[in-house]
Protein backbone atom coordinates (compact mmCIF):
# COMPACT_ATOMS: atom_id res chain seq x y z
CA UNK A 1 0.00 0.00 0.00
CA UNK A 2 1.09 3.61 -0.97
CA UNK A 3 1.85 6.25 2.03
CA UNK A 4 -1.29 7.41 3.59
CA UNK A 5 0.20 11.13 4.08
CA UNK A 6 -1.30 13.96 5.55
CA UNK A 7 -4.76 13.50 4.85
CA UNK A 8 -4.65 9.59 6.17
CA UNK A 9 -2.67 10.96 9.40
CA UNK A 10 -5.36 13.81 9.67
CA UNK A 11 -7.65 10.59 9.88
CA UNK A 12 -5.89 9.09 12.46
CA UNK A 13 -5.66 12.15 14.57
CA UNK A 14 -9.67 12.84 14.42
CA UNK A 15 -10.18 9.46 15.85
CA UNK A 16 -7.83 9.44 18.39
CA UNK A 17 -9.71 12.98 19.27
CA UNK A 18 -12.96 11.28 19.42
CA UNK A 19 -11.68 8.38 21.79
CA UNK A 20 -9.79 10.62 24.05
CA UNK A 21 -13.03 13.81 24.31
CA UNK A 22 -15.74 10.10 24.70
CA UNK A 23 -13.80 8.93 27.23
CA UNK A 24 -13.71 12.68 29.09
CA UNK A 25 -17.67 12.28 28.68
CA UNK A 26 -18.58 9.29 29.80
CA UNK A 27 -15.82 7.46 32.38
CA UNK A 28 -15.71 5.49 34.25
CA UNK A 29 -19.34 4.53 32.23
CA UNK A 30 -23.31 4.41 32.18
CA UNK A 31 -24.65 1.08 33.64
CA UNK A 32 -28.52 0.36 33.27
CA UNK A 33 -30.03 -2.80 35.18
CA UNK A 34 -28.75 -5.20 32.93
CA UNK A 35 -25.31 -3.77 33.69
CA UNK A 36 -25.66 -3.97 37.01
CA UNK A 37 -26.50 -7.59 37.11
CA UNK A 38 -23.66 -8.64 34.62
CA UNK A 39 -21.16 -6.82 36.83
CA UNK A 40 -23.04 -8.57 39.87
CA UNK A 41 -22.36 -11.82 38.34
CA UNK A 42 -19.25 -11.27 37.27
CA UNK A 43 -17.64 -10.27 40.83
CA UNK A 44 -19.92 -12.42 42.67
CA UNK A 45 -19.27 -15.85 40.44
CA UNK A 46 -22.70 -17.09 40.58
CA UNK A 47 -25.45 -16.75 37.32
CA UNK A 48 -28.04 -13.67 37.61
CA UNK A 49 -29.55 -14.45 34.29
CA UNK A 50 -29.87 -16.69 31.71
CA UNK A 51 -28.04 -13.73 29.16
CA UNK A 52 -24.55 -14.97 27.53
CA UNK A 53 -22.22 -15.14 30.44
CA UNK A 54 -19.97 -14.11 28.18
CA UNK A 55 -20.25 -10.54 28.78
CA UNK A 56 -19.73 -10.82 32.59
CA UNK A 57 -16.58 -12.72 31.96
CA UNK A 58 -15.48 -10.03 29.97
CA UNK A 59 -16.49 -7.73 32.70
CA UNK A 60 -14.62 -10.50 35.27
CA UNK A 61 -11.11 -9.46 33.99
CA UNK A 62 -11.26 -6.04 33.61
CA UNK A 63 -13.22 -5.89 37.09
CA UNK A 64 -10.61 -7.95 38.62
CA UNK A 65 -7.48 -5.56 37.11
CA UNK A 66 -8.99 -2.54 38.46
CA UNK A 67 -12.92 -2.71 39.84
CA UNK A 68 -15.24 -1.07 38.31
CA UNK A 69 -16.06 -0.68 34.74
CA UNK A 70 -13.67 2.21 33.65
CA UNK A 71 -11.19 0.22 32.35
CA UNK A 72 -14.14 -2.13 30.71
CA UNK A 73 -15.05 0.99 29.00
CA UNK A 74 -11.87 2.49 28.01
CA UNK A 75 -10.58 -0.86 25.99
CA UNK A 76 -13.88 -1.50 24.89
CA UNK A 77 -13.86 2.04 22.84
CA UNK A 78 -10.50 1.67 22.00
CA UNK A 79 -11.24 -1.63 20.28
CA UNK A 80 -13.68 0.55 18.08
CA UNK A 81 -11.57 3.90 17.59
CA UNK A 82 -8.39 1.70 17.11
CA UNK A 83 -10.42 -0.47 14.14
CA UNK A 84 -11.48 3.13 12.73
CA UNK A 85 -7.52 4.57 12.86
CA UNK A 86 -6.95 1.35 10.84
CA UNK A 87 -9.14 2.41 7.93
CA UNK A 88 -6.63 4.17 6.04
CA UNK A 89 -4.21 1.76 5.59
CA UNK A 90 -6.70 -0.56 3.71
CA UNK A 91 -6.96 1.95 0.69
CA UNK A 92 -4.10 2.97 -1.64
CA UNK A 93 -4.69 7.03 -1.02
CA UNK A 94 -6.86 9.13 1.19
CA UNK A 95 -9.60 11.80 0.30
CA UNK A 96 -9.94 14.67 2.81
CA UNK A 97 -13.61 13.61 2.44
CA UNK A 98 -12.88 10.87 4.82
CA UNK A 99 -11.72 13.35 7.34
CA UNK A 100 -14.88 15.34 7.31
CA UNK A 101 -16.93 12.02 7.49
CA UNK A 102 -14.96 10.90 10.36
CA UNK A 103 -15.31 14.50 12.13
CA UNK A 104 -18.61 14.56 12.11
CA UNK A 105 -19.46 11.04 12.69
CA UNK A 106 -17.61 11.02 15.91
CA UNK A 107 -20.08 13.86 17.04
CA UNK A 108 -23.20 11.28 17.00
CA UNK A 109 -24.36 9.47 20.13
CA UNK A 110 -23.80 6.67 18.58
CA UNK A 111 -20.11 7.35 19.27
CA UNK A 112 -19.95 9.90 21.09
CA UNK A 113 -22.30 8.40 24.25
CA UNK A 114 -23.04 4.82 23.23
CA UNK A 115 -19.67 3.99 23.46
CA UNK A 116 -19.54 4.61 27.42
CA UNK A 117 -22.96 2.35 28.03
CA UNK A 118 -21.55 -1.04 29.64
CA UNK A 119 -24.03 -3.20 27.22
CA UNK A 120 -23.01 -6.07 25.67
CA UNK A 121 -24.95 -4.72 22.31
CA UNK A 122 -21.75 -2.02 22.54
CA UNK A 123 -19.36 -5.04 23.26
CA UNK A 124 -20.90 -6.87 19.93
CA UNK A 125 -20.58 -4.15 17.88
CA UNK A 126 -17.32 -3.00 18.28
CA UNK A 127 -15.58 -6.49 18.25
CA UNK A 128 -17.06 -7.10 14.74
CA UNK A 129 -16.05 -4.00 13.84
CA UNK A 130 -12.72 -5.12 14.54
CA UNK A 131 -12.99 -8.56 12.82
CA UNK A 132 -14.32 -7.37 9.85
CA UNK A 133 -11.49 -4.70 10.00
CA UNK A 134 -8.75 -7.29 10.53
CA UNK A 135 -9.92 -9.27 7.56
CA UNK A 136 -10.37 -6.18 5.23
CA UNK A 137 -6.54 -6.08 6.28
CA UNK A 138 -5.65 -9.60 5.81
CA UNK A 139 -7.33 -9.10 2.31
CA UNK A 140 -5.29 -6.22 1.25
CA UNK A 141 -2.05 -8.23 2.83
CA UNK A 142 -2.96 -11.38 1.02
CA UNK A 143 -1.45 -14.00 0.25
CA UNK A 144 -2.63 -15.39 3.17
CA UNK A 145 1.26 -15.95 4.00
CA UNK A 146 1.50 -12.39 5.18
CA UNK A 147 -1.90 -12.67 6.38
CA UNK A 148 -2.06 -15.28 9.33
CA UNK A 149 -2.33 -12.99 12.16
CA UNK A 150 -4.90 -10.39 11.05
CA UNK A 151 -6.91 -13.46 10.22
CA UNK A 152 -5.98 -15.11 13.59
CA UNK A 153 -7.34 -11.64 15.83
CA UNK A 154 -10.06 -11.93 13.47
CA UNK A 155 -11.25 -14.80 14.49
CA UNK A 156 -11.16 -14.22 18.16
CA UNK A 157 -12.70 -10.85 17.84
CA UNK A 158 -15.99 -12.30 16.10
CA UNK A 159 -16.15 -15.77 18.24
CA UNK A 160 -16.54 -13.23 21.28
CA UNK A 161 -19.37 -11.56 19.63
CA UNK A 162 -21.15 -14.49 18.40
CA UNK A 163 -20.55 -15.28 22.41
CA UNK A 164 -21.78 -12.19 23.97
CA UNK A 165 -24.74 -12.16 21.58
CA UNK A 166 -25.93 -15.47 20.06
CA UNK A 167 -27.54 -14.27 16.35
CA UNK A 168 -24.15 -12.66 16.53
CA UNK A 169 -23.46 -15.72 14.62
CA UNK A 170 -24.84 -14.14 11.58
CA UNK A 171 -21.92 -12.00 10.86
CA UNK A 172 -19.69 -14.95 11.21
CA UNK A 173 -21.23 -16.34 8.27
CA UNK A 174 -20.59 -13.08 6.60
CA UNK A 175 -17.53 -12.74 7.29
CA UNK A 176 -16.97 -16.51 6.32
CA UNK A 177 -18.48 -15.49 2.75
CA UNK A 178 -16.20 -12.12 3.13
CA UNK A 179 -13.19 -14.42 3.19
CA UNK A 180 -13.85 -17.09 0.44
CA UNK A 181 -13.86 -14.06 -1.88
CA UNK A 182 -10.58 -12.89 -0.50
CA UNK A 183 -9.82 -16.28 -1.38
CA UNK A 184 -10.55 -16.51 -5.07
CA UNK A 185 -8.62 -17.04 -7.73
CA UNK A 186 -7.65 -20.66 -7.69
CA UNK A 187 -10.27 -22.47 -8.26
CA UNK A 188 -13.14 -23.75 -6.20
CA UNK A 189 -11.39 -25.75 -3.43
CA UNK A 190 -9.69 -22.56 -1.59
CA UNK A 191 -12.62 -20.20 -1.62
CA UNK A 192 -14.95 -23.04 0.01
CA UNK A 193 -12.07 -23.99 2.70
CA UNK A 194 -11.12 -20.84 3.90
CA UNK A 195 -14.94 -19.84 4.03
CA UNK A 196 -15.89 -23.47 5.92
CA UNK A 197 -13.07 -23.42 8.13
CA UNK A 198 -13.02 -20.01 8.71
CA UNK A 199 -16.57 -20.22 10.16
CA UNK A 200 -16.23 -23.57 11.58
CA UNK A 201 -13.05 -21.97 13.72
CA UNK A 202 -14.38 -19.19 14.72
CA UNK A 203 -17.78 -20.76 15.75
CA UNK A 204 -15.26 -23.35 18.09
CA UNK A 205 -13.76 -20.42 19.66
CA UNK A 206 -17.34 -19.19 20.36
CA UNK A 207 -18.14 -22.55 22.22
CA UNK A 208 -14.56 -22.59 24.28
CA UNK A 209 -15.59 -18.88 25.30
CA UNK A 210 -18.95 -19.32 26.27
CA UNK A 211 -17.65 -22.43 28.45
CA UNK A 212 -14.71 -20.90 29.68
CA UNK A 213 -16.85 -17.76 30.92
CA UNK A 214 -19.69 -19.85 32.46
CA UNK A 215 -19.84 -18.72 36.34
CA UNK A 216 -19.36 -21.37 38.85
CA UNK A 217 -22.96 -20.90 40.56
CA UNK A 218 -26.28 -20.25 39.45
CA UNK A 219 -28.79 -18.44 41.45
CA UNK A 220 -31.21 -20.59 42.78
CA UNK A 221 -34.25 -18.82 41.49
CA UNK A 222 -33.12 -19.08 38.30
CA UNK A 223 -35.43 -21.32 35.88
CA UNK A 224 -34.09 -23.64 33.31
CA UNK A 225 -35.27 -22.93 29.95
CA UNK A 226 -36.42 -19.14 30.95
CA UNK A 227 -34.95 -17.80 28.20
CA UNK A 228 -36.97 -19.79 25.78
CA UNK A 229 -40.40 -19.81 27.84
CA UNK A 230 -40.55 -15.64 27.72
CA UNK A 231 -40.49 -15.82 23.89
CA UNK A 232 -42.84 -18.59 24.11
CA UNK A 233 -44.97 -16.63 25.87
CA UNK A 234 -44.70 -13.66 24.00
CA UNK A 235 -45.36 -15.14 20.92
CA UNK A 236 -48.40 -17.03 21.95
CA UNK A 237 -50.09 -13.60 23.72
CA UNK A 238 -48.98 -11.35 20.70
CA UNK A 239 -50.82 -13.70 18.67
CA UNK A 240 -53.86 -14.07 20.50
CA UNK A 241 -53.88 -9.98 20.85
CA UNK A 242 -53.88 -10.67 17.14
CA UNK A 243 -56.32 -13.20 16.40
CA UNK A 244 -59.06 -13.31 19.64
CA UNK A 245 -60.34 -16.01 17.90
CA UNK A 246 -57.18 -18.09 18.29
CA UNK A 247 -57.23 -21.61 19.39
CA UNK A 248 -55.36 -22.67 22.89
CA UNK A 249 -55.86 -26.17 22.79
CA UNK A 250 -52.47 -27.72 24.27
CA UNK A 251 -52.65 -25.21 26.97
CA UNK A 252 -56.17 -26.03 27.53
CA UNK A 253 -55.65 -29.45 27.54
CA UNK A 254 -52.94 -28.93 30.50
CA UNK A 255 -54.94 -26.30 32.58
CA UNK A 256 -58.33 -25.05 31.27
CA UNK A 257 -58.44 -22.47 33.80
CA UNK A 258 -55.16 -20.77 32.73
CA UNK A 259 -55.89 -21.15 29.25
CA UNK A 260 -58.91 -19.11 29.74
CA UNK A 261 -57.13 -16.59 32.11
CA UNK A 262 -54.80 -15.74 29.21
CA UNK A 263 -57.14 -15.20 26.67
CA UNK A 264 -58.90 -13.00 29.00
CA UNK A 265 -56.10 -11.02 29.84
CA UNK A 266 -53.98 -10.67 26.90
CA UNK A 267 -56.35 -7.25 25.15
CA UNK A 268 -55.46 -5.25 28.13
CA UNK A 269 -51.77 -6.89 28.95
CA UNK A 270 -49.82 -6.99 25.14
CA UNK A 271 -47.87 -4.74 24.01
CA UNK A 272 -45.50 -4.66 20.71
CA UNK A 273 -42.99 -2.40 22.09
CA UNK A 274 -41.99 -4.86 25.26
CA UNK A 275 -42.28 -8.13 26.65
CA UNK A 276 -42.25 -6.74 30.13
CA UNK A 277 -45.49 -5.47 30.06
CA UNK A 278 -46.78 -9.63 30.33
CA UNK A 279 -45.30 -9.23 34.04
CA UNK A 280 -47.38 -5.99 34.82
CA UNK A 281 -50.16 -8.05 36.41
CA UNK A 282 -49.13 -10.35 39.03
CA UNK A 283 -52.15 -13.06 38.42
CA UNK A 284 -51.31 -12.90 34.71
CA UNK A 285 -47.47 -13.54 35.15
CA UNK A 286 -48.27 -16.42 37.56
CA UNK A 287 -50.24 -17.55 34.76
CA UNK A 288 -48.38 -18.11 31.67
CA UNK A 289 -45.24 -19.25 34.24
CA UNK A 290 -47.69 -22.16 35.70
CA UNK A 291 -48.47 -23.43 32.40
CA UNK A 292 -46.33 -27.09 31.85
CA UNK A 293 -43.17 -26.06 30.28
CA UNK A 294 -44.76 -29.01 27.79
CA UNK A 295 -47.99 -27.45 27.08
CA UNK A 296 -46.40 -23.68 26.25
CA UNK A 297 -44.14 -25.20 23.95
CA UNK A 298 -46.64 -27.33 21.74
CA UNK A 299 -48.96 -24.15 21.95
CA UNK A 300 -45.86 -22.20 20.50
CA UNK A 301 -45.62 -24.99 17.78
CA UNK A 302 -48.97 -24.83 16.74
CA UNK A 303 -49.35 -21.22 16.27
CA UNK A 304 -46.10 -20.71 14.31
CA UNK A 305 -47.17 -23.53 11.90
CA UNK A 306 -50.89 -23.48 12.13
CA UNK A 307 -51.48 -20.42 12.49
CA UNK A 308 -49.12 -18.23 11.04
CA UNK A 309 -51.51 -15.47 10.22
CA UNK A 310 -51.53 -13.82 13.57
CA UNK A 311 -48.07 -14.65 14.51
CA UNK A 312 -46.73 -12.84 11.58
CA UNK A 313 -48.90 -9.74 12.69
CA UNK A 314 -47.56 -9.59 16.20
CA UNK A 315 -43.95 -10.81 15.19
CA UNK A 316 -44.10 -6.89 12.34
CA UNK A 317 -45.41 -5.11 14.60
CA UNK A 318 -42.99 -5.79 17.31
CA UNK A 319 -40.51 -5.84 14.98
CA UNK A 320 -41.60 -2.30 13.65
CA UNK A 321 -41.52 -1.15 17.50
CA UNK A 322 -37.48 -2.12 17.04
CA UNK A 323 -36.72 -1.02 13.67
CA UNK A 324 -38.66 2.09 13.03
CA UNK A 325 -39.35 2.90 16.87
CA UNK A 326 -42.46 5.25 16.56
CA UNK A 327 -42.53 5.68 20.40
CA UNK A 328 -38.32 6.33 20.79
CA UNK A 329 -38.57 7.53 24.28
CA UNK A 330 -40.25 3.91 24.87
CA UNK A 331 -37.32 2.25 23.74
CA UNK A 332 -34.40 3.32 25.97
CA UNK A 333 -32.47 5.31 23.32
CA UNK A 334 -29.77 6.16 25.67
CA UNK A 335 -28.71 5.55 29.08
CA UNK A 336 -26.52 7.78 31.31
CA UNK A 337 -25.45 7.22 34.48
CA UNK A 338 -26.25 4.03 36.68
CA UNK A 339 -29.60 2.38 37.94
CA UNK A 340 -30.18 -0.91 38.49
CA UNK A 341 -31.87 -2.99 41.59
CA UNK A 342 -30.50 -1.41 44.79
CA UNK A 343 -29.39 -4.58 46.81
CA UNK A 344 -27.05 -5.14 43.88
CA UNK A 345 -25.91 -1.65 43.74
CA UNK A 346 -25.25 -1.50 46.96
CA UNK A 347 -23.12 -5.06 46.72
CA UNK A 348 -21.04 -3.05 44.16
CA UNK A 349 -20.52 0.09 45.83
CA UNK A 350 -22.10 1.93 42.60
CA UNK A 351 -23.44 5.66 43.28
CA UNK A 352 -27.07 6.25 41.58
CA UNK A 353 -26.86 10.17 41.73
CA UNK A 354 -26.34 11.62 38.28
CA UNK A 355 -23.21 13.72 37.91
CA UNK A 356 -22.91 16.30 35.96
CA UNK A 357 -21.69 15.11 32.84
CA UNK A 358 -24.00 12.52 32.82
CA UNK A 359 -26.65 15.28 32.90
CA UNK A 360 -24.82 16.97 29.74
CA UNK A 361 -24.24 13.57 27.71
CA UNK A 362 -28.11 12.94 28.24
CA UNK A 363 -28.90 16.21 26.82
CA UNK A 364 -26.38 15.99 24.14
CA UNK A 365 -28.30 12.78 23.41
CA UNK A 366 -31.88 14.22 23.43
CA UNK A 367 -30.98 16.98 20.57
CA UNK A 368 -30.41 14.19 18.23
CA UNK A 369 -34.13 12.03 19.45
CA UNK A 370 -36.08 13.73 16.55
CA UNK A 371 -33.57 13.62 13.83
CA UNK A 372 -32.57 11.10 11.39
CA UNK A 373 -29.45 10.32 13.45
CA UNK A 374 -31.99 8.69 15.69
CA UNK A 375 -33.37 6.27 13.08
CA UNK A 376 -32.24 2.78 12.05
CA UNK A 377 -33.71 3.04 9.08
CA UNK A 378 -31.78 6.00 8.39
CA UNK A 379 -28.66 3.59 8.80
CA UNK A 380 -29.97 0.87 6.99
CA UNK A 381 -30.61 3.22 3.70
CA UNK A 382 -26.98 4.43 4.97
CA UNK A 383 -25.61 0.56 4.87
CA UNK A 384 -27.51 -0.48 1.25
CA UNK A 385 -26.04 2.64 -0.19
CA UNK A 386 -22.37 2.11 0.71
CA UNK A 387 -22.57 -1.84 0.71
CA UNK A 388 -23.14 -0.82 -3.36
CA UNK A 389 -20.61 1.53 -3.48
CA UNK A 390 -18.23 -0.56 -2.41
CA UNK A 391 -19.66 -3.90 -4.53
CA UNK A 392 -19.33 -1.66 -7.83
CA UNK A 393 -15.42 -1.23 -6.98
CA UNK A 394 -15.23 -4.87 -6.17
CA UNK A 395 -11.53 -4.96 -4.57
CA UNK A 396 -10.53 -7.46 -1.79
CA UNK A 397 -10.88 -5.41 0.78
CA UNK A 398 -14.17 -3.93 -0.59
CA UNK A 399 -16.27 -7.04 -0.57
CA UNK A 400 -15.15 -7.58 3.15
CA UNK A 401 -16.53 -4.07 4.26
CA UNK A 402 -19.61 -4.95 2.14
CA UNK A 403 -19.65 -8.08 3.82
CA UNK A 404 -20.12 -6.56 7.27
CA UNK A 405 -22.83 -3.73 5.87
CA UNK A 406 -24.97 -6.58 4.96
CA UNK A 407 -23.72 -8.80 7.88
CA UNK A 408 -25.53 -6.00 9.67
CA UNK A 409 -28.57 -6.01 7.95
CA UNK A 410 -29.21 -9.63 8.03
CA UNK A 411 -28.48 -8.86 11.70
CA UNK A 412 -31.26 -6.70 12.18
CA UNK A 413 -33.86 -9.10 9.60
CA UNK A 414 -32.95 -11.77 12.27
CA UNK A 415 -34.69 -9.53 15.31
CA UNK A 416 -38.19 -10.35 13.22
CA UNK A 417 -38.06 -13.85 14.71
CA UNK A 418 -36.06 -12.95 17.86
CA UNK A 419 -37.49 -9.86 19.50
CA UNK A 420 -38.74 -8.75 23.00
CA UNK A 421 -38.58 -5.06 23.12
CA UNK A 422 -37.95 -2.02 21.09
CA UNK A 423 -34.34 -1.21 22.84
CA UNK A 424 -32.61 1.07 20.44
CA UNK A 425 -29.30 -0.50 21.73
CA UNK A 426 -30.39 -4.34 20.22
CA UNK A 427 -29.83 -2.79 16.43
CA UNK A 428 -26.43 -0.45 17.48
CA UNK A 429 -24.45 -2.18 15.14
CA UNK A 430 -26.78 -1.86 11.76
CA UNK A 431 -25.83 2.07 12.91
CA UNK A 432 -22.20 1.19 13.54
CA UNK A 433 -21.60 -0.81 10.56
CA UNK A 434 -23.20 1.96 8.61
CA UNK A 435 -21.15 4.69 10.12
CA UNK A 436 -17.73 2.36 9.47
CA UNK A 437 -19.14 1.96 5.72
CA UNK A 438 -19.49 5.73 5.25
CA UNK A 439 -16.06 6.60 6.77
CA UNK A 440 -14.26 3.70 4.75
CA UNK A 441 -16.02 5.05 1.77
CA UNK A 442 -15.28 8.23 2.11
CA UNK A 443 -11.59 7.76 2.63
CA UNK A 444 -11.17 6.65 -1.13
CA UNK A 445 -14.69 7.13 -3.05
CA UNK A 446 -15.33 4.93 -5.88
CA UNK A 447 -16.41 7.36 -8.27
CA UNK A 448 -13.26 9.41 -7.23
CA UNK A 449 -10.83 6.71 -8.48
CA UNK A 450 -12.80 6.04 -11.73
CA UNK A 451 -12.53 9.79 -12.59
CA UNK A 452 -8.96 10.54 -11.55
CA UNK A 453 -6.65 7.09 -12.08
CA UNK A 454 -3.99 7.01 -9.08
CA UNK A 455 -0.41 8.19 -10.83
Amino acid sequence: MTSEGLRGRSFRWVVAAGLLLSLAANLPGHMSVDSVIALEEARSGVRQTWAPAAFSGVLHLFDALLAGTGLYVTASSAVLFGSWMALPGLRPRTAWTGVLVAAAALLTPQLMIYQGVVWRDVLFANVTIAGFVLIARAAALWPVRRAWLSLAAAAVCLALGAAVRQNGVVLVLAAAVALAWVARGGGWRAPLGWGLGGFAVTVALAFAINAAAQPGEVAGHLRPGAEALILEHYDVVGALAHDPSLPLGDIAAADPAAAAAIRAGTPRIYSPARVDTLDSDAAFRHTLWHVPDAAMNAQWRDVVTRHPGPYLAHRLAVFEQLFLTPDLQACLPVQVGVSGPVDMMDDLDLDGRLRPQDKAARAYAQRFFATPVYSHLTWAVVALLCAGAVLWRRERQDIVIAGLLLGALAFAASFLVISVACDYRYLYLLDLAALTGLAYLALDPPLRRRLIPPP
